[in-house]
């Protein structure tokens, strides 16, 4: 007889909730099991083991991860490179049209690539964002980039845009969309028909083009850099 490891999950809890709700997060790869506030837990658990099979299948879909290995490639502003590395180069990354260029100890190497994609994301978002609010006729105060996992992109009250490292990974044209997105935030703090209007004017492709790019592909991109 088969037997089973327990299924690693995460255990959610939402007022909402009406009946038990099984997800697999494609970011993550995390399973959910979504619950209402007072169902038991054992049987939800035993209710998840039957479907095991489909959270298999779910799992067996997910994106491959995408270390920053030596010969390994990543998507860079929508062109696959490879990592050429060899020891005896100097540490520092330069990047040709099919390939970063890099060297230094195999230990680390990681950790480089990583550093060197947030520094590339950061000088062109820089700039892009600076463009844009040009065309906008607004100020922003900030410009800073992170790895955040639900959105590519936030813009605050005060004048500030926090972008994820990641858009560096995307066409140029998908890009720059996202950054001409946040900068009609300085314009209008919500979705509303003003701010789809100054975004239209402002995006040099049809947005919802732009939305279902990200639909398609923008999971796999938190697999970038990933070992397993």
């Amino acid at each position: 007889m088969k037997v089973h490891n327990p299924i690693d999950l995460d255990v959610v809890r939402h007022a909402r909730a009406r009946r038990a709700k099984l997800s697999v997060d494609p970011v993550s790869g995390r399973v959910r099991l979504t619950l209402p506030p007072r169902a038991a837990l054992k049987p939800a658990l035993a209710w998840a083991e039957k479907h095991r099979p489909w959270i298999e299948a779910q799992c067996a879909r997910l994106p491959q991860a995408r270390p920053f290995v030596a010969g390994g490639t990543l998507p860079l502003e929508g062109v696959e490179v490879t990592i050429d590395w060899q020891e005896g180069r100097p540490r520092r990354i330069v990047r040709e049209p099919d390939r970063l260029v890099c060297g230094g100890p195999a230990e680390g190497l990681g950790r480089r690539i990583a550093l060197w994609l947030r520094r590339e994301a950061l000088r062109v978002l820089a700039v892009e964002t600076a463009e844009f609010a040009a065309r906008a006729g607004v100020s922003v105060t900030q410009v800073a980039v992170g790895d955040a996992r639900g959105r590519w992109g936030s813009c605050s009250s005060s004048g500030a845009i926090r972008y994820s490292w990641r858009l560096v990974l995307m066409p140029t044209w998908v890009r720059r969309a996202t950054v001409a997105h946040e900068v009609a935030h300085r314009v209008h703090m919500n979705h509303g028909a003003g701010f789809h209007a100054l975004e239209r004017s402002l995006a040099e492709r049809d947005p919802a083009e732009v939305r279902a790019w990200l639909r398609a592909n923008g999971a796999a991109l938190h697999w970038v850099g990933r070992e397993s």
